[in-house]
């Protein structure tokens, strides 16, 4: 038997190092977790952890220390554009922007041309003034780039944003979204053909618990006569499951439906026919 570890490498602290902990352990995968540790392994599954930097992981990647990663798509973008991009993985969603001091008259993009911005982001914001046509002086920074404004170091920043709330706090207003990120899973090309195999195994671990969490099980009544149309507004995984009630004249439906789809035709269920709907989450979706 193979004494091969698949290697992971997960930020060291914050959300993303918890929702990536996460996503592995809904994954069936136990992870002994140390106070301040940098490895651990997995007791149940061929894969050990390594914390890192968020911004030094494309370069572990590329040089193949690890074989695979959970990080920002705007890191890869930043940093690791040569880096095989696979799942993504549905959480720390953000945007990397631009933004000018709320006092600036701001119509477009234009309005930054010859203009100082401050960035951690500085090939990002390149490739896209570039596309634009537009040319100005980047003043890269580590650290608290929404405070060089008001300091006079630049008249806009290019940074992360959530939910706006640290531009808002800084007298700051949002122009241009240039990517929008999510967590993804990043491969090694230096991934060895051993280590690949058990990567296909985490990631059909991975999908289901992706599929899980954007679908809901539901269930409902209906009467036979309307069951035809209720059945064409809920295409299910594949054909839903109909069974007879106790009450004649009656079935209850059940299938699964994506959640987002769910609250668009809650209405047409009930306007044909459709009673007392139950909606449950979904641990696992193998397909």
């Amino acid at each position: 038997m193979s004494n091969e570890k698949l290697r992971i490498a997960i930020q060291k602290s914050g959300r993303l190092n918890e929702d990536s902990i996460q996503i592995l352990k809904d994954a069936g995968i136990s992870i002994d977790n140390g106070k301040e540790q940098l490895k651990a392994s997995s007791r149940n599954f061929p894969l050990e952890v390594l914390y890192l930097r968020n911004g030094d992981i494309p370069q572990y990647l590329r040089d193949g220390v690890v074989d695979i990663a959970i990080l920002g798509e705007n890191v890869l973008v930043e940093k690791g554009d040569d880096i095989i991009k696979g799942e993504k993985l549905g959480f720390s969603k953000c945007r990397v922007s631009l933004a000018v001091p709320k006092s600036m008259k701001y119509s477009n993009i234009k309005d930054l041309d010859g203009k100082k911005i401050a960035t951690s982001y500085p090939n990002t914001v390149n490739a896209f003034l570039s596309e634009k046509g537009i040319s100005a002086e980047l003043h890269i920074i580590n650290g608290s780039v929404e405070i060089a404004p008001s300091i006079g170091l630049a008249d806009a920043i290019c940074d992360i944003v959530s939910s706006g709330s640290t531009l808002f706090k800084n007298n700051l207003k949002e122009v241009e979204v240039m990517l929008k990120s999510e967590a993804v899973l990043a491969i090694s090309p230096l991934i060895s053909r051993e280590r690949q195999i058990i990567l296909e195994k985490l990631q059909f671990r991975l999908n289901s618990v992706l599929n899980a969490r954007t679908s809901k099980y539901i269930l409902m009544n209906v009467p036979n006569n309307k069951l035809e149309n209720v059945i064409k507004l809920l295409p299910g995984m594949r054909s839903p499951t109909v069974l007879p009630l106790a009450e004649e004249g009656w079935s209850s439906l059940h299938t699964v439906i994506n959640e987002e789809r769910f609250w668009e035709v809650i209405d047409e269920l009930k306007q044909n026919g459709a009673e007392g709907i139950l909606v449950a989450p979904i641990e696992k979706m193998v397909m």
